[in-house]
């Protein structure tokens, strides 16, 4: 359930017409006006109770548009509200034990995101040659195959094996390195 409730107003109490306008806190009253516009007191320390017809009364300026009828109490003893700087100031409401948390847990999500980033990554470590030194890398292009490729570049058939024994041929992609005896220049 929400914080406001109908039972947080006062219509269901309340005789018809009347209207609950202020609160003296001087002497624990609330004050009531009924539809005529005549004051009347509840009891000394007590919300609800017998309604008395009070002189004296705070009086409030006839405002249909304005339900807050506590906020603009004029009284006869020439009471006047505090003036305020235009500025409406909210207290801080925390829905959740949890919301006050959230930055904490955010900053060590953070921290350990950095940590596996530096530490776990296997990107950060400089990439491995392909080829061994003194070879060099052929990008396979789209109709090779291992044999054609060996012959088209003057490498015996098993120093081809011997430099991609890794590679296997039965399934060459496009895309694919590999190595070949010469200097290290890539085609």
């Amino acid at each position: 359930m929400g914080r406001w409730t109908q039972y947080d107003e006062d219509e269901y109490r309340l005789p018809a017409g009347m209207k609950r306008v202020g609160y003296d806190a001087d002497t624990g009253r609330y004050q009531y006006r009924d539809a005529a516009g005549h004051p009347y007191e509840g009891p000394e320390g007590s919300q609800f109770g017998e309604l008395t017809r009070a002189g004296g009364a705070p009086t409030t300026t006839s405002n249909e548009d304005d339900d807050d009828l506590e906020a603009l109490p004029t009284r006869a003893d020439g009471y006047q509200p505090l003036a305020t700087d235009g500025i409406t100031r909210h207290r801080y409401n925390i829905e959740s034990p949890y919301r006050i948390l959230f930055p904490f847990f955010l900053g060590i999500g953070v921290i350990l995101l950095l940590v596996w980033r530096l530490v776990l990554s296997p990107g950060l470590s400089p990439p491995k040659p392909l080829c061994p030194e003194d070879t060099q890398s052929y990008l396979v292009q789209p109709g090779d195959n291992c044999w054609e490729i060996a012959h088209s570049h003057g490498c015996p058939w098993p120093e081809f094996q011997k430099l991609n024994s890794n590679v296997n041929c039965d399934r060459l992609t496009p895309g694919a390195v590999v190595c070949l005896p010469g200097a290290d220049s890539s085609t």
